[in-house]
């Protein structure tokens, strides 16, 4: 396979195509994406950042750090968001390059220390991430988890 993570602040010629492909994996409103997308290409800050993974010229994966991923818990920041890899290319390593990826590149700026809300279990513990404590999502139900990776 011939991917490529790219960080959107080196490519913003991505940042089109990347904010409506977030919009369409998860729902979030395209301008939402787009406004966290300026910030990020715009700005000096680590925060935001926004990476894709890339193969033949359209993104197969993807992810972002931004301060709150939409929940109660505004101290646990900042979050790894929007985590997501296309289905067909599932099971063959990309998610945890993108996270390795994401954490070194954090670190590299200063940022020792990620957050990550999923339902998912299990998952990303393969990936050095830890299990931390439960958080209320913004207008969910039921409780979801929230996980830290401290690099070292």
């Amino acid at each position: 396979m011939e991917y490529e993570i790219l960080k959107l602040r080196e490519h913003p010629e991505w940042k089109t195509s990347a904010a409506q492909w977030f919009h369409a994996k998860w729902g979030v409103p395209l301008q939402a994406y787009l406004d966290s997308m300026d910030q990020c290409v715009g700005g000096g800050e680590a925060v935001p950042q926004w990476y894709m993974v890339t193969d033949g010229g359209r993104i197969i994966g993807g992810l972002g750090v931004i301060e709150n991923d939409f929940h109660n818990r505004k101290d646990l920041a900042p979050n790894v968001c929007a985590v997501y890899v296309e289905e067909a290319f599932r099971c063959q390593g990309i998610a945890g390059k993108m996270l390795n990826h994401v954490c070194e590149d954090m670190h590299s700026q200063g940022i020792d220390v990620l957050y990550l809300l999923t339902d998912h279990t299990s998952f990303y513990e393969r990936y050095g991430w830890e299990f931390f404590c439960m958080v209320q999502g913004d207008g969910e139900e039921e409780p979801a988890r929230m996980y830290v990776h401290k690099m070292r």
